[in-house]
């Protein structure tokens, strides 16, 4: 039987093995070390293309990215060029005691990364939020924390949508696609509705502010799952309204027949259930208020280069 790969260790496992990788006195390139540190770990394609909640970085490299800089703050590793380093003294004299694993706990052994590590007596120690089981960067933990929230925000918008008045819901569908851009001014946008005897809306709506395309909208506060005769029935309308293009929302959720129908026909059928719903609202700020705002910063790189 095959060994089993390993998934993307925690940032704290790299240091080790980051600082062997250089023990030869070489300079090398992050996405060097990198790429040596998803060999040394056996890591899947899969594991090497995890990206963080936010996609602004593989989780690989966010890691790698987070073992060099508490590598180089506790004088084991220094910077040669942008983006290029090579272990100094310290680090030699580190592997020389050959350790059996290096970890924050090891490092804050290091007066220069103890100084730089600790937040002030006023706020709990980072040392002690961090445990070498618990091993993630201080970023992914947030943008997890944040990816929580937001799950129980879209929950919560999907339990108030369920309760709302149904042409309360039309308005809230207008708010949301003009917030997108579509229906060309806010008095455009707001044409699109028409009371029905469905709970849903039924119209057209611009796809720009020109006007050059339209998009058929259907949308339907429904408590059961839409199946394929719902679509069915979409599409016939786009047809006689000679459409191409067309959104079906439903706070509900879609049958996989319903699903498989819509990317069968020759029209451009979009489906937006209800947590893609709720998603598209947090994303667009319709019916959501901001209570608190981080602006987490990095250095910029550039700015620091010789030029």
């Amino acid at each position: 039987m095959p060994k089993r790969l390993m998934a993307v260790p925690g940032f704290q496992e790299m240091f080790l093995p980051f600082l062997q990788f250089l023990a030869d006195g070489q300079a090398r390139h992050t996405s060097i070390i990198r790429e040596h540190l998803e060999d040394h770990f056996q890591m899947t394609t899969a594991d090497r293309e995890e990206m963080i909640p936010s996609g602004q970085s593989t989780k690989v490299a966010n890691r790698v990215g987070w073992s060099r800089t508490h590598l180089s703050k506790a004088g084991l590793i220094e910077k040669v060029k942008a983006g290029i380093y090579q272990i100094t003294d310290d680090g030699r004299k580190v592997l020389a005691s050959s350790p059996s694993q290096v970890g924050l706990k090891f490092l804050d052994t290091i007066p220069r990364h103890k100084e730089w590590y600790h937040a002030p007596k006023s706020t709990p120690s980072p040392t002690a939020l961090i445990s070498e089981v618990e091993d993630q960067p201080p970023n992914e933990r947030i943008e997890e924390a944040f990816s929580q929230l937001n799950n129980a925000l879209a929950s919560e918008l999907q339990d108030q949508m369920a309760k709302m008045d149904p042409f309360r819901f039309e308005q809230l569908v207008v708010d949301l696609l003009f917030a997108m851009g579509y229906g060309g001014s806010r008095e455009e946008a707001a044409e699109i509705t028409k009371k029905s005897n469905d709970e849903g809306i039924d119209g057209v709506i611009n796809e720009d502010r020109l006007g050059l395309d339209v998009i058929y909208v259907q949308a339907k506060r429904w408590q059961n799952t839409v199946g394929r005769r719902e679509i069915q029935s979409f599409v016939g309308a786009l047809a006689s309204q000679q459409a191409n293009k067309g959104v079906f929302i439903s706070t509900s959720d879609f049958a996989q027949t319903a699903l498989d129908y819509a990317k069968s026909v020759q029209q451009k059928v979009i489906l937006i259930d209800g947590p893609r719903l709720a998603e598209l609202m947090i994303e667009h700020n319709i019916g959501v208020t901001t209570t608190r705002t981080i602006s987490l910063k990095r250095i910029d790189s550039d700015y620091f280069e010789e030029t």
